[in-house]
């Protein structure tokens, strides 16, 4: 058996075993098998803060619910967060080698709310990652609320951890790793707006593994090579490889020319969604709601 495979088996036994023992169901959500290179656990992720003022006050939560797992019934977290300066332009947001960059941005009317992108390496090591809130949408008065920001960023920034969906139908399960929409009659819901313990499970069957090298950024690191970023035009994503049913959600691979790959994973807005639940929305025209 091969390493990957040693560590799919070593992964799968592990959470059955969790499972018995703690006498509840374990979370399966991983996205794929990425996850960020490291030595030790705990370990600590630095988050660029590129902002504007009225978006800090939710990376700021967010990245303090995923410092806090018992305040979720979770006992610990192999992953903690700490927010640094940012080091790129709103606009691009361009990854930086090590770390994961959050933007907000007035991205156009382009069908998306969030996007998350990851560059990875060796088949399954996350070198950098980029987390975009769309401004042209939350600033509409649907979107711009503060359950659906926070609900949003906590998302965007913990698929740059490994994390997927626990749950794409639009139901809450109270994690902000769901589909459910802090907007119109929800929109002074605080529901999916934070971790739940079930997060921190799966963080803790991400990272049960250590690496004999590390992919995070000791300092300053420097932005990447434009060629394994993702631009503002989305053909720059790649290919569609999966998408969730109600077409809220969209996973995009590209293989770039150094051997890496960068997938992207896309939270489309629910008008978006309903127009063609089957297509790829990134090629259909996309006007003001």
């Amino acid at each position: 058996m091969n390493h990957s495979g040693n560590r799919h088996w070593r992964r799968g036994l592990l959470a059955l075993l969790l499972a018995v023992l703690g006498g509840h169901s374990w979370a399966q959500h991983a996205w794929g098998t990425y996850h960020w290179a490291r030595t030790a656990n705990p370990f600590t992720l630095q988050v660029g803060d590129n902002m504007s003022a009225d978006w800090k006050t939710y990376l700021a939560l967010s990245t303090q619910d995923w410092n806090n797992p018992t305040a979720f019934a979770a006992s610990s977290t192999p992953l903690t967060v700490k927010v640094v300066g940012g080091r790129s332009s709103k606009r691009t947001c361009s990854m930086v080698t090590g770390t994961t960059q959050v933007c907000n941005g007035k991205y156009g009317f382009n069908g998306w709310l969030g996007l998350a992108s990851i560059n990875i390496s060796g088949g399954s090591h996350i070198t950098q990652g980029s987390a975009k809130m769309n401004d042209s949408y939350f600033n509409l008065a649907t979107y711009n609320n503060p359950f659906e920001k926070r609900h949003v960023v906590c998302q965007e920034v913990a698929h740059t951890f490994g994390l997927d969906h626990q749950s794409e139908d639009g139901s809450s399960l109270n994690t902000c790793m769901d589909y459910f929409s802090n907007t119109g009659g929800n929109a002074g819901n605080p529901a999916s707006t934070t971790p739940n313990a079930h997060d921190f499970e799966e963080l803790t069957l991400i990272y049960a593994h250590l690496d004999s090298t590390t992919t995070l950024a000791a300092g300053s690191s420097s932005a990447s090579a434009a060629d394994i970023d993702i631009s503002d035009d989305p053909r720059s994503w790649g290919v569609l490889v999966r998408q969730s049913a109600n077409g809220r959600s969209s996973v995009y691979e590209r293989e770039n020319r150094n051997g890496s790959k960068t997938v992207t994973h896309v939270y489309w807005t629910p008008e978006a969604a309903l127009r063609c639940r089957a297509c790829d929305h990134r090629f259909e025209v996309h006007s003001q709601p």
